[in-house]
């Protein structure tokens, strides 16, 4: 939002520059704490996103291949009994319940909402128990075949990590939150090797805000865990695609928004499919404990239909990504893993979304590229995956990276960026939730994701005060008299014009003849002064005062911090000289200001505008010169 064009400015030669107390963004030196504890979290990160994978490797090759190692592999990978395939998830639900009964109910579901939930509503504060059982609990749930990704739970348990540390150091909510999203982002760069778009999931999913003080910890953080992954997990793409130097044509990137927007379809279909399949576990009469060994059950179902679609999946995604997968595969991963994914993450199962997502969308893009022209091998996969990824997650630049990044495909930039906006402004303008915070608002909480320059922020005191309020001397008799009880505050519209409704004056600066401000007096005390007989007698001496160059989210906030309503507006120069009083009515005015140019509507051009005119019309008004 722009300052009111009134304004005077150093730059017209017509008044002061703004103060100097004022710039671009608030930052002070606590950063450097976070800082500095962003550096361990960040390899703390890295550890703990090396242990998951390897701990669900473990689980895997004992319950599938019936060996010890932490080897990567895919439960799918090989041939194995109909009854092992069908009663091993069952017996991970089993086991995933038993803990989220006994041990923590919040190791239930994908991870993310969990996450975001402690950052609004619990001051980033999580259990040291989640640490442990979120991550074991997602290596269970994945290695005996569910069909879900890492990240969630990395992200819970590399904020856990963050969290925990954070609460034993003297840290403010929000210092402590930018502790928990670096760890969370550290875990998510290990994970997946990918630097810019961990950071972007933060910023567009995590804070909740743009700022220096959150931004810097987190990319700490994130380059910390990336440079300890490289020995740890390995520096290369987790699915290189080489697109051999394919250009793509407009009528390509025309494509790509029909390939975005049939993504965005699919995003809200599976979404809608989670919600769905979560309302109707909540009506089996059976306690919640043994939902996740239902949705097991699913999966074993799923997994005799398509064995590849059983557990994370790298194996299938790079198939996809390279276009070598089969045909077979394609429709396999496309239907049945959506359905199994979408129904046994609705039984409150441990497990994350993006590796799901990813193969999903990776899956309809190389549906997609049987039909749109060619351009290189796992080209329209990649743009499918990005499609999908913004259209669920409502991320789209985490989409677009995270694509680029896993991949280095980096010359897919344009039609990635193409469909994963088509998908995200299709599913934005249909879906009112995402599957990251319906879960959140089915609890009770409402949360935003759009960010906006608070209105407050960008006007001064002395651009909607009161300019000339009723003062008094203190020596002035009491009771006052009535035409000063009627004084009224002047008010200016959204477009800086007064306004008619005029509130009652409530507080009374108290000057002496030279001007100087003594205190002030709230209104009761004039109405009713008691055994008072002069202003000087119910005088407060030291009231609250704001200056004229403060924002009006300063003087908002001193407001609330003293639980008061109106302050005198004092030169910071001369705090003794007044300038005028600012009350909430006037706060509310800077607030009207931004809603009026957010919906009224007018045509400040129009056809006329552009001719060449010039004198005067008939009617006497001057007209535009060119």
């Amino acid at each position: 939002m722009i300052p009111d064009d009134r304004r005077p400015t150093a730059a017209d030669g017509n008044g002061p520059p703004l103060p100097r107390h004022l710039g671009d963004f608030t930052l002070d030196r606590r950063v450097l704490v976070t800082l500095a504890w962003a550096v361990p979290i960040g390899a703390l990160g890295a550890a703990a996103a090396w242990a998951l994978l390897r701990l669900i490797a473990l689980i895997t090759n004992a319950v599938f291949f019936q060996r010890l190692s932490t080897e990567m592999v895919s439960p799918g990978g090989a041939p194995h009994p109909w009854w092992l395939v069908l009663c091993a998830p069952v017996v991970g639900g089993l086991v995933i319940g038993v803990m989220a009964r006994y041990g923590s109910e919040k190791i239930r579901g994908h991870g993310m909402p969990e996450a975001i939930e402690a950052i609004l509503m619990r001051h980033s504060r999580v259990a040291p128990r989640i640490a442990v059982l979120k991550p074991t609990s997602a290596a269970i749930s994945i290695g005996t075949g569910g069909p879900f990704g890492a990240e969630g739970p990395i992200i819970m348990t590399g904020g856990a990590v963050g969290s925990i540390l954070a609460q034993h150091l003297h840290l403010s909510a929000d210092e402590r939150k930018a502790l928990m999203v670096s760890g969370a982002a550290a875990g998510m760069a290990a994970t997946f090797n990918a630097p810019l778009a961990s950071v972007l999931l933060a910023v567009e999913l995590l804070l909740f805000e743009w700022r220096p003080r959150s931004f810097l910890p987190v990319t700490c953080a994130v380059a910390v865990a990336t440079v300890v992954r490289a020995p740890l997990l390995g520096a290369d793409p987790l699915f290189p695609v080489d697109l051999g130097g394919a250009d793509a044509t407009p009528v390509v990137d025309l494509l790509c928004v029909g390939a975005g927007l049939v993504g965005g379809l699919l995003a809200i279909a599976v979404t809608a499919l989670v919600y769905f399949s979560e309302d109707q576990f909540a009506r089996l009469p059976v306690h919640w404990m043994w939902w996740p060994a239902i949705g097991g059950l699913i999966i074993g179902v799923g997994g005799l239909i398509e064995p590849r679609a059983l557990g994370v999946g790298y194996d299938v995604i790079d198939e996809l990504l390279t276009g070598h997968a089969t045909m077979s595969l394609i429709v396999g991963i496309l239907l049945v893993k959506s359905l199994m994914w979408g129904l046994s993450l609705g039984s409150g199962t441990s497990g994350g979304v993006l590796a799901p997502v990813f193969m999903i969308g990776a899956a309809l893009g190389a549906v997609e590229g049987l039909v749109f022209p060619a351009v290189a091998p796992g080209f329209w996969a990649m743009v499918g995956l990005a499609a999908v990824v913004g259209g669920v997650m409502r991320s789209p630049l985490t989409g677009v990276v995270f694509s680029l990044e896993l991949t280095h495909a980096w010359s897919a930039l344009v039609p990635l960026l193409i469909a994963s906006a088509s998908a995200y402004g299709l599913s934005a303008l249909l879906l009112r939730r995402s599957v990251l915070t319906e879960k959140i608002a089915r609890r009770g909480y409402h949360l935003s994701r759009e960010y906006d320059v608070d209105p407050l922020e960008v006007l001064l005191a002395d651009e909607v005060m009161a300019a000339a309020p009723a003062v008094l001397p203190p020596d002035a008799p009491l009771p006052a008299s009535r035409d000063l009880l009627a004084a009224t505050l002047a008010r200016r519209g959204a477009d800086g014009s007064p306004r008619a409704d005029a509130p009652l004056q409530r507080l009374y600066p108290v000057v002496d003849d030279g001007g100087r401000l003594h205190g002030a007096v709230p209104r009761q005390s004039l109405v009713a002064p008691g055994e008072a007989r002069t202003v000087a007698d119910v005088l407060i001496a030291d009231p609250v005062v704001v200056h004229a160059d403060d924002t009006l989210r300063e003087i908002a906030s001193r407001f609330a911090r003293h639980g008061i309503t109106a302050a005198p507006v004092v030169d910071r120069a001369d705090p003794a000289r007044l300038v005028g009083l600012v009350t909430v009515d006037h706060l509310l005015d800077g607030r009207l200001r931004d809603l009026a140019e957010e919906h009224d509507r007018e045509r400040p051009l129009g056809p006329r505008s552009w001719r060449p005119r010039s004198g005067r019309r008939r009617d006497g008004y001057a007209t535009l010169r060119t």
